[in-house]
C-alpha cells in the first residue's frame, strides 16, 4: 500500500533525516479528518501513486514525495493559510529530523507551490503541482466524484455564492495558456482537465 510506513521511511532516509514513524500516523489522521471529502487519504494515496510513475522526472524526487505528503497536512475550509502551516509543519518536522536546513526550505516552497496563485518557480514545483491537479484530467466518473466531493467540503457554503465561487477558480483554471506545466503531464491531462473543467464550469454558470 503507497501510504505504508516502508514508503515513508525511505523517503526521509533519502534525504538525510531521520524517519518519524508517529508523524507517518499523524499525518495519516489528518487526512483522515471527519469534515474533509476531498482532502483525504485518497487525494494523497492518488497523488503518491501518480509520483510513483513519473517521480523519474524530477530533480530531487525524496523532496517531491515528502512535499506531496505534507501539501494538505493542514486543512480548514474556513482558513487562507492551510498550504502556509501545511509547509511550515513540513520544515519543522524536518528540521527535528536532522534533515539538512537547504532541505527542509525546498520542502516547505514545494508546498507552498500547492496555493495554485502563481507558476511554480522550480521544475520540482512544476512537477508537484501537476501531480495534485492531476485529478482535473481525470476520467468523467472520478472528476464527477471529485466535484462532489468538493462541494461537501463546502456544504456550509450556500449553493449560488458556491456556483458563483466555483465557477470563478474553475474559469481561471481555463484561462490559463497550459494548467500543466510538465510536458508528459501536459500531453498526458491537458485535453481532459480542459474537457472536465468546461463541463463543470458550464453546470456552475447554468
Amino acid at each position: 500500500m503507497r501510504l505504508a510506513l516502508g514508503p515513508w521511511q525511505a523517503a526521509w532516509q533519502a534525504l538525510g533525516a531521520n524517519p518519524d514513524d508517529a508523524l507517518h500516523a499523524e499525518l495519516l489522521a489528518r487526512y483522515g479528518e471527519a469534515h474533509r471529502a476531498y482532502h483525504t487519504q485518497q487525494h494523497l494515496a492518488e497523488c503518491l501513486a501518480l509520483f510513483d510513475e513519473v517521480g523519474h522526472l524530477a530533480g530531487r524526487p525524496a523532496e517531491v514525495e515528502v512535499a506531496l505528503w505534507f501539501h494538505d497536512a493542514v486543512y480548514d475550509v474556513h482558513r487562507h493559510d492551510n498550504e502556509a502551516r501545511s509547509a511550515d509543519l513540513a520544515r519543522q518536522a524536518l528540521l527535528g529530523a536532522q534533515a539538512p536546513a537547504e532541505v527542509a526550505a525546498r520542502v516547505a516552497a514545494l508546498v507552498m507551490a500547492t496555493r495554485h496563485s502563481v507558476a511554480p518557480a522550480t521544475a520540482d514545483e512544476g512537477l508537484l503541482v501537476d501531480i495534485d491537479l492531476a485529478i482535473l484530467g481525470a476520467a468523467p466518473a472520478r472528476f464527477a466524484e471529485y466535484e462532489a466531493q468538493i462541494r461537501s467540503e463546502y456544504a456550509h457554503v450556500p449553493a449560488q455564492v458556491f456556483a458563483e465561487k466555483r465557477g470563478d477558480i474553475l474559469a481561471a483554471f481555463l484561462a490559463r495558456p497550459a494548467i500543466y506545466a510538465c510536458g508528459p503531464l501536459r500531453q498526458r491531462f491537458e485535453a481532459a482537465a480542459r474537457c472536465n473543467l468546461a463541463a463543470a464550469l458550464a453546470a456552475c454558470r447554468a
